[in-house]
């Protein structure tokens, strides 16, 4: 959303696009799932004392109003890009399929997922999770909008210490606001890496694809 207070601006849907591009150019397969927080969350303040059931539904619409968004940038910069929805919306995208999703990563095209898992009470934190282990993936890249895991929110405490690396268990434990407790716990019985980095700095998902650490916080065992 930008500077905006919601919706979409496309400008950083475009910068957003040319930074995967480079990474892509360089060989790794990416699959990317978006989140619907700039338009609805269900959890948020804008659901009021609607169902929790039917406010998720519509955060995973929301979803997918992004990921056709971010595909349509990514393919104005020549990067071949699948949206796959767990939600069936067959005009916007594919229904997701395990093996058709893998193919189109061996094809080189970029894969995006929408609709989060396809059910309420789960967020895309969980459906990054999950979908990184059914790619098998190497890692999950929290790319947000703050430069890691700190051990209180920065925003309210400015003396709050950011950690390098960090546990599952510790972020568990410490109730730490990475990813929701499932999504995390998921990660940690399948030994998947976590890096979170801050995404509007320019050039940090190109890093953190490198391997550079010192732009955020990796979770491991």
């Amino acid at each position: 959303m930008g500077e905006q207070n919601y919706g979409i601006d496309t400008h950083v849907a475009e910068a957003l696009a040319r930074e995967i591009k480079t990474v892509h150019d360089m060989g790794v397969e990416i699959a990317i799932v978006v989140g619907g927080g700039n338009i609805f969350r269900g959890v948020s303040e804008s659901a009021g004392n609607m169902d929790r059931a039917a406010a998720d539904y519509i955060g995973m619409l929301a979803t997918i109003m992004n990921a056709v968004v971010l595909q349509d940038a990514l393919e104005k910069v020549g990067v071949y890009t699948r949206a796959m929805s767990a939600i069936d919306i067959p005009q916007l995208a594919e229904p997701f399929i395990r093996r058709r999703a893998i193919r189109h990563l061996e094809k080189k095209r970029l894969v995006i997922f929408a609709a989060g898992t396809g059910n309420p009470f789960f967020t895309t934190d969980s459906a990054a999770a999950l979908r990184a282990l059914e790619m098998k993936a190497d890692v999950i890249f929290k790319a947000t909008k703050v430069d890691g895991i700190y051990d209180s929110d920065p925003v309210k405490n400015p003396k709050a210490i950011r950690y390098a690396t960090v546990t599952y268990q510790e972020v568990l434990e410490k109730q730490l606001k990475v990813m929701d407790a499932s999504a995390i716990s998921l990660c940690m019985d399948n030994n998947l890496p976590i890096m979170v980095f801050n995404m509007r700095e320019s050039g940090n998902i190109v890093k953190a694809v490198c391997g550079n650490t010192d732009i955020g916080t990796l979770v491991t065992s």
